[in-house]
């Protein structure tokens, strides 16, 4: 599907739950993003018995300035059950439009658009997950590529303030050529 109907299904989204989105804004590096993950990962754990949760995104970049809300990620066989054991005992939110537009991967947030603390994407690609922790992993390993990254985001957040689907859609070529 398009950016720029991914963007429109994330509209139609905040419609629905008659929501608004929080402003896009990358801040300095917090130490506490990791004990945040691993919190979220022990909640969570129960509810995707089984399946490994991990940390994905600058939050998981050590020093790397980042938009606050951590990204989590887990391979899964199917999206079914998860997406219902997250929405319904994890308090988990389920942007359904949005996620029609997506290949390979599913997207929740928590605990609302308004003031999201955490991402869950779920995939069912090894390959999928593989490009997302080889991504991270050569954000850690590459101070300078990593430098580079938040320049590009600080500027990405400047401009597209008032539009995370187009914030995002604007970083995926340098993802994309770098995991």
């Amino acid at each position: 599907m398009a950016p720029a109907d991914r963007r429109s299904a994330a509209r139609e989204d905040l419609a629905r739950t008659g929501g608004r989105d929080m402003l896009v804004e990358v801040v300095e590096y917090d130490p506490s993003w990791s004990a945040s993950f691993e919190a979220e990962r022990r909640r969570l754990a129960p509810l995707l018995a089984g399946v490994e949760i991990h940390h994905i995104g600058s939050t998981a970049v050590p020093g790397m300035a980042a938009k606050p809300i951590v990204d989590l990620m887990a391979l899964v066989d199917s999206y079914e059950e998860p997406i219902a054991r997250l929405v319904v005992d994890g308090g988990y939110q389920y942007p359904r439009a949005f996620n029609a537009a997506l290949v390979k991967r599913r997207f929740l947030l928590y605990p609302r658009s308004s003031m999201r603390t955490h991402h869950m994407h779920l995939v069912d690609d090894p390959v999928e997950l593989a490009r997302y922790l080889r991504f991270r992993d050569r954000l850690r390993a590459d101070p300078a590529l990593a430098g580079e990254y938040v320049k590009l985001k600080q500027a990405l957040a400047a401009r597209y303030r008032h539009d995370r689907a187009a914030y995002t859609e604007a970083k995926s070529e340098f993802v994309s050529r770098h995991a």
